[in-house]
């Protein structure tokens, strides 16, 4: 199984990285990719500026990236109740490839994390509603608030035993469901 670990934050500490990367580390016998949204910093979109030079390689690289993965982890920041700039950009460009779906219905656990009590769940709602829209086969959702409190930074894993019981059990439903995919 090929897992396409997507932070979307460009922060070089960001805390939904940690997140998804500690989630990769659940999977049993997977070839990991963690995509660093820095990679595919582009101009922003403007439709003009396709018009005038096409889509940058970057998004179709991107696009790429998720077409050889079997499951999508998407853990998304939350920048004023939604995505992050930088995630936003990458997703804009590459909605423009025609004629694909952005997320291309592969299976998808889409994840927050936040310092606070909602624990990015403004934007996870937001990409809950907008994502099927773009080909988005999202398997099922998880957020972890409180961050600081509940994900041990020293150990790299999530420290409340709740809410790691819970990304258990969601990562054990998606790897079911791509097992099943296989046959």
């Amino acid at each position: 199984m090929k897992i396409l670990a997507v932070a979307g934050s460009n922060s070089d500490t960001s805390i939904n990285r940690q997140l998804v990367t500690y989630a990769t580390t659940l999977f049993e016998n997977a070839e990991v990719e963690i995509v660093d949204m820095n990679d595919f910093e582009m101009p922003i979109y403007k439709h003009q500026r396709e018009v005038e030079s096409g889509i940058p390689q970057q998004a179709e690289d991107f696009a790429s990236k998720i077409d050889s993965a079997d499951v999508l982890l998407v853990a998304l920041s939350e920048h004023n109740g939604t995505y992050s700039s930088a995630f936003k950009n990458v997703f804009d460009w590459t909605s423009r490839i025609k004629p694909r779906a952005v997320w291309n219905e592969v299976p998808m656990l889409l994840m927050a994390t936040a310092p606070g009590a909602r624990g990015g769940l403004g934007v996870l709602e937001a990409a809950a509603k907008r994502f099927p829209l773009h080909g988005g086969n999202i398997v099922d959702t998880f957020t972890l608030p409180f961050f600081n409190d509940n994900f041990d930074k020293a150990a790299q894993k999530i420290s409340n035993e709740e809410k790691d019981s819970e990304l258990r059990e969601k990562i054990q439903k998606i790897s079911a469901i791509e097992t099943i995919l296989e046959k």
